[in-house]
């Protein structure tokens, strides 16, 4: 696809909701504020290894164990009633996703859900056989607490410690030995054992299980790809399974187009069905979307701006999945049927406001 083919595209076809998607959109002033994104590109991401090692801020274990890729500069979509009404850069172009990953983990885990193999408020320990689950903190988490980052696990995992991350102590607000539920950090060893987890759960790999399951079902290019570090396996039933990281923290993490991404949230947007074909439940999208307790702009690994403390300049009515400080960003806001995919374009937040303004909530 060329790159100005998608502008007019809808992301399901013909079954797509029904509406004119330019009812009440500020053409002009959408025009202007994806033009200026186009021009606030992150610098230095063509050569991702010298980027990512500016960015981590651990004391040790710095070392990158999985791949990485360089970046494109700037890209993105406006998606609204399902057609992209912009885009800027080449959103038909891979990148990685960083920790936007974690939001696509989750919405596998629904997948897991839905088929009654997870129960979120239930012990990991009675559905997996893992030894990181078998002591009595362990024994306490439930997958609740592994997507809401409430786990307060501590261990180690492909080599990683969870105390390494510094992004953890930076964002959190765990107490330290407390029981699982008690406290909230964002820690991508955590959300790695997620993924471990969910991997011996459904006894496949997670990459497999998106593609079959929401990818192909969306409509998805063949060009996203998951990716988890150089040893990360797990063993089921004899057979090596590789195991994905939920995030780009040392290499790795979900690989995607800026178009793909944002089918997923149109997705999310719709309440899990994509061109009349239920594809994910909605109590599902409901979980994802619903505060956590000890951190209540933070869902199932998405996070909410119900009360404007993630992005305070953006409507209270937009989630997101976001990444790189937000250099990565899919935001999805239900009160004006639009979803917004940016891909390594800084002051994201003016991006959000000014698009906001432009597209009028309801119609």
């Amino acid at each position: 696809m060329r790159v100005s083919e998608c502008v007019g595209d809808s992301l399901e076809g013909r079954g797509g909701r029904d509406g004119d998607p330019w009812q009440g959109v500020d053409r002009a002033g959408l025009a202007r504020a994806v033009g200026e994104q186009a021009r606030r590109a992150v610098p230095g991401v063509d050569d991702m290894a010298s980027y990512l090692a500016a960015q981590v801020a651990d004391v040790s274990h710095r070392e990158v164990v999985g791949p990485l890729l360089d970046g494109g500069g700037a890209s993105g979509a406006v998606v609204r009633r399902g057609v992209v009404l912009a885009s800027w850069g080449d959103p038909a172009r891979t990148e990685m996703a960083y920790s936007a990953t974690k939001s696509v983990l989750s919405l596998v885990a629904g997948v897991a859900f839905d088929d009654g193999l997870l129960r979120l408020d239930e012990p990991v320990a009675d559905s997996v056989s893992l030894p990181q689950f078998a002591d009595s903190h362990g024994r306490a988490v439930t997958w609740r607490h592994l997507l809401d980052q409430t786990s307060q696990w501590e261990g180690e995992l492909w080599g990683k410690p969870t105390r390494v991350d510094a992004q953890s102590t930076r964002e959190g607000t765990e107490s330290a030995g407390g029981p699982p539920g008690a406290g909230w950090a964002y820690n991508d060893v955590r959300v790695n054992l997620t993924a471990l987890a969910l991997t011996v759960l459904t006894g496949r790999s997670l990459p497999d299980v998106l593609r079959d399951r929401i990818m192909t079902p969306i409509g998805a290019s063949d060009d996203w790809s998951w990716h988890g570090y150089d040893t990360s396996e797990a063993d089921i039933d004899g057979v090596r399974v590789p195991v994905v990281s939920g995030g780009a923290h040392w290499g790795g993490g979900l690989w995607i187009s800026a178009l793909d991404l944002a089918r997923v949230g149109q997705l999310c947007l719709r309440g899990g069905v994509w061109g009349g074909r239920r594809v994910v439940s909605r109590r599902w999208i409901e979980e994802l979307w619903t505060p956590c307790r000890v951190k209540p702009n933070y869902g199932l690994s998405w996070w909410l701006n119900d009360d404007r403390t993630v992005w305070p300049s953006a409507p209270a009515t937009g989630r997101c999945a976001r990444g790189n400080g937000g250099n990565h960003l899919l935001w999805v806001d239900p009160a004006r049927d639009l979803v917004i995919s940016s891909r390594w374009g800084a002051e994201v937040e003016t991006l959000l406001a000014r698009v906001s303004r432009a597209v009028a909530p309801g119609g």
